[in-house]
């Protein structure tokens, strides 16, 4: 029963890795598309 349990635990642990890894992946990707969205509008403004 308990090693049931160590089982579960630690493919948790993986899927949350995981979830995680995922989540920072998208918000560097966000954080690129906003970056890239300012320089453009600076260039727009200070044309």
């Amino acid at each position: 029963m308990s090693e049931n349990l160590n089982s579960n635990n630690i493919e948790n642990d993986e899927f949350n890795l995981n979830n995680e890894d995922r989540q920072y992946k998208d918000l560097i990707t966000r954080l690129k598309e906003i970056k890239s969205t300012i320089a453009l509008l600076e260039k727009t403004i200070f044309k």
